[in-house]
């Protein structure tokens, strides 16, 4: 449903469910989307006055469409007042490759998901009855980088490491295009929120942009002397951050594909990047033990969040942007606060290296997995371990929630997902 007036795009709303709502809108016959942050909202909030407040400070926002825009506040609220006590129980475990899997990922909806492998292959599933749709067939070798166009759904996007990146139809499995220019194997792929894009990044230190519609490159992002192991899009889609193992991290214009910033001052190969929701900061996990937090439009780094005794193996942001969690090859996780930079709980528990690490959508809840064969759910501000998903015969390097926050998946090098409800 899109016209030449501002519309709310309603699946884009509930990605970043609790932290604002994203305006999608027609201009000069482009889509744009402009983001309208909602950090301070709270189930106390009038949403009458939220909504006039709105009109004032954005134009795009008209008369006629301020009671749409309530909704979205009073869903937004209820949202944040569910208590988060589910328990998550084993439901079914899938022999999803005959070799190794590589990836784990949901759609929007969490009913369906895709898994990446040394077989070649990637794979989707049903969530509720666990039984393959269909099996994305053609990379010429292992399968490394996998992604659902969320909010959309329809599309999935695979890299590999035969140098080539394909985009398939998530309904029919048939694939659209085979995307070849690289001349490094792929290891990490993105669509841009509108899903007119697929990013990727690749072992020969380079990204490329890629359009979705065409199959053409659209450009090519150099400036790293090393592997790019990491990339993400901020949550409008005009700027892409990169993580290399030359220890820096690029932000570049996806519009112009200039570079924008160089952000120097890890000590060791970067092993994640993320942006916060409202694209202001970006946050940098290393193998120099340390996570970074820096400002995007400055490149400045504003914190060094430290004690890590080992590697940071990965780091991510809350959905509102206000925590981040930092997981070690020490064996620990870690939950700081954006504003104060103050540590507020190490996550202790687990027996070997913690490769990943998410909040739950709500914000709550940290989930971690580990080479200690367990993934642990944590109280994101207490730091107890609330429930250890126990089962797999090997180290579990993927764990995901879908986005309502009721479902997990976790992915092991036992060949095999299981799905917990």
């Amino acid at each position: 449903m899109r016209g030449t007036h501002p519309l709310f795009n309603s699946f884009i709303f509930h990605f970043f469910m609790l932290s604002g709502i994203i305006l999608e809108y027609e201009k000069g016959g482009f889509l744009r989307t402009k983001s309208i942050d909602l950090l301070d909202l709270t189930p106390e909030t009038n949403p009458d006055e939220l909504v006039e407040e709105i009109r004032q400070s954005e134009p795009l926002v008209t008369k006629a469409q301020a009671d749409q825009v309530k909704q979205l506040v009073i869903r937004l609220q209820k949202k944040q007042t569910q208590q988060d006590h589910h328990r998550f129980c084993f439901s079914k475990e899938l022999k999803a490759h005959i070799l190794p899997l590589t990836n784990v990922a949901f759609d929007k909806s969490g009913s369906r998901f895709i898994t990446g492998s040394y077989d070649r292959t990637c794979r989707v599933w049903d969530t509720a009855s666990g039984t393959e749709l269909h099996v994305l067939e053609g990379h010429r070798n292992v399968v490394y980088a996998i992604a659902f166009n969320n909010p959309y759904g329809d599309k999935i996007a695979t890299g590999s490491f035969d140098k080539t990146c394909k985009l398939w139809c998530a309904e029919t499995g048939k694939c659209f295009h085979t995307y070849r220019g690289h001349m490094g194997e792929i290891v990490c792929l993105a669509f841009n929120p509108q899903s007119t894009l697929v990013a990727t990044s690749s072992m020969d230190t380079t990204a490329k942009l890629w359009d979705v519609e065409s199959g053409e490159e659209v450009a090519t992002l150099t400036g790293h002397t090393a592997e790019v192991l990491s990339l993400c899009f901020n949550t409008v889609g005009s700027q892409l951050v990169t993580g290399s193992f030359d220890h820096t991290v690029t932000i570049w214009d996806v519009a112009s594909g200039r570079r924008v910033h160089t952000l120097i001052g890890h000590m060791g190969e970067i092993s994640n990047t993320q942006f916060n929701w409202d694209c202001s900061l970006i946050v940098t996990g290393s193998m120099d033990k340390t996570c970074k937090v820096w400002e995007t439009v400055s490149g400045k780094c504003v914190a060094t969040l430290t004690g890590h005794k080992e590697e940071v193996l990965d780091v991510c942001f809350d959905l509102s942007g206000q925590l981040i969690a930092t997981a070690s090859a020490d064996g620990t996780a870690r939950v700081f606060s954006t504003a104060t930079h103050q540590c507020l709980a190490t996550l202790e528990g687990h027996d070997g290296d913690i490769s990943k690490i998410c909040f739950s959508p709500q914000g709550t809840r940290v989930l971690t997995a580990s080479s200690d064969k367990t993934a642990r759910l944590w109280d994101a501000h207490s730091g107890v371990c609330l429930q250890v998903l126990e089962g797999h015969t090997d180290e579990i390097f993927s764990c995901v929630f879908n986005y309502e926050g009721d479902t997990i998946i976790t992915g092991s090098k036992d060949n095999t997902c299981r799905i917990w409800y």
